[in-house]
């Protein structure tokens, strides 16, 4: 069966050695758990292009703990942001159990599957949030309440600064998952950061293990609080970038 297929699951341990996490047995059987509730699902409801276990562990379980590389979790207050099928929150929180963690997504069906991997993994301090984040941004309930925002979310660095940034509080950080080449995206960025009191302090680019893909990680650290009227509507920031 391939869900005890042992060279797979020496990759994974493996992989995350070399992020320094070590994986226990209860922990890797959460995980084996999450991948068949996201296959099954996947049937009927379309959360990921990737569905062979290696691909899944590699590009969707490694990819989001990977955050290691650049900080070290203990028991922050995070918020997920388009968390989608669950990346990187689940992945993070069944590695980091002491995280209070948000999963934020605009659409409801994938928060009822969340909602059900929650359950199924017994997680607890976890919880799903429904809306778009240029709403919740400036709901006095969420705006600058978190230690961290994290964000696998395609989209250019600008929009997802001015998404995610105001979720977090001063000297709380955003955490950007990108592909390899960014140097662009940060060129571009820099009004964006300026506007948003916030400064890139530290990046890491690497190769994702079982993979020739090139990925990226940027420390965004928050060093004063948003200006009100960001975020913008969503109209404004799709057409004129910050």
């Amino acid at each position: 069966m391939e869900l005890t297929n042992n060279s797979v699951i020496l990759f994974f341990k493996e992989s995350l050695t070399e992020l320094g996490i070590a994986l226990s047995d209860y922990q890797l059987e959460q995980f084996l758990t999450y991948y068949e509730l996201l296959i099954e699902k996947n049937k009927v409801m379309n959360l990921t292009a990737i569905t062979e276990l290696k691909e899944v562990i590699s590009k969707h379980f490694v990819d989001s703990l990977a955050l290691a590389k650049i900080y070290t979790l203990t028991n922050e207050k995070l918020i997920d942001i388009g968390t989608g099928a669950g990346f990187p929150g689940i992945p993070l929180k069944i590695i980091y159990p002491d995280i209070n963690l948000t999963l934020f997504d605009s659409l409801k069906k994938r928060l009822n599957f969340l909602d059900e991997v929650i359950e199924k993994l017994n997680l607890s301090k976890v919880q799903t949030l429904h809306g778009r984040a240029e709403d919740f941004g400036r709901d006095i309930k969420y705006r600058e309440q978190y230690d961290m925002a994290v964000s696998r979310a395609v989209a250019k660095l600008p929009v997802l600064l001015e998404l995610c940034v105001p979720f977090v509080k001063k000297d709380g950080y955003f955490i950007s998952y990108k592909s390899g080449n960014i140097e662009e995206e940060i060129d571009l960025a820099h009004n964006a950061l300026n506007i948003l009191k916030s400064k890139i302090i530290k990046r890491d680019t690497f190769i994702l293990p079982g993979t020739d893909m090139q990925r990226s990680l940027l420390l965004v650290k928050k060093v004063e609080s948003t200006p009100k009227g960001y975020p913008r509507i969503p109209a404004k920031i799709m057409k004129n970038p910050l």
